[in-house]
């Protein structure tokens, strides 16, 4: 049996989300986010990790019918085969003509298949025709991150403002 990263899938169709995605898309967020959440139960532990996320699934749900509902034409999906595989949402800054790449991700069974890139190439050319002058997306540095920072530096993402957010048990 292969694995998914062996498979070759055929070139994605980019597009617009629909009101209809907007199920696989909450799925598809909540398999690539559950990696993370792993991570940060990983370093925080169980009992802090429950105080800050207690119900993380339900509110990344919740941010990404927010986005939907304000700003439609800035949400977008990578479609192979007519399934939908990855999504991306982002917001265009014009004063200061910075476009940012906001929630976004590629099914974990999808991923290593070039889907992150073709998304991400595809936003950037959407924040040049819009008259951007710079992009940005924000990430962990966590290991549930890890895939999306190489995502991001693969797109051509090269300056960094590190941060880091301490916890201490008392």
């Amino acid at each position: 049996m292969s694995s998914p990263s062996s498979m070759i899938l055929p070139r994605p169709m980019l597009r617009p989300a629909l009101a209809e995605d907007l199920d696989a898309i909450c799925a598809i967020a909540r398999r690539a986010w559950m990696r993370i959440h792993d991570s940060y139960r990983d370093r925080l532990g169980e009992e802090l990790h429950a105080l800050l996320c207690p119900d993380w699934e339900r509110e990344k749900e919740a941010a990404l019918r927010r986005h939907w509902e304000r700003h439609p034409e800035w949400m977008g999906v990578a479609e192979v085969d007519g399934r939908i595989r990855g999504f991306f949402t982002f917001s265009l800054d014009p004063e200061r003509r910075i476009g940012t790449i906001a929630n976004n991700a590629v099914d974990p069974e999808a991923q290593g298949q070039g889907l992150g890139t073709a998304m991400y190439a595809h936003v950037l050319d959407l924040f040049r025709a819009a008259g951007m002058a710079y992009a940005r997306v924000h990430t962990g540095l966590d290991e549930g991150h890890a895939a999306a920072r190489r995502a991001y530096e693969k797109a051509g993402f090269d300056l960094t403002i590190p941060d880091v957010t301490y916890y201490q048990q008392l």
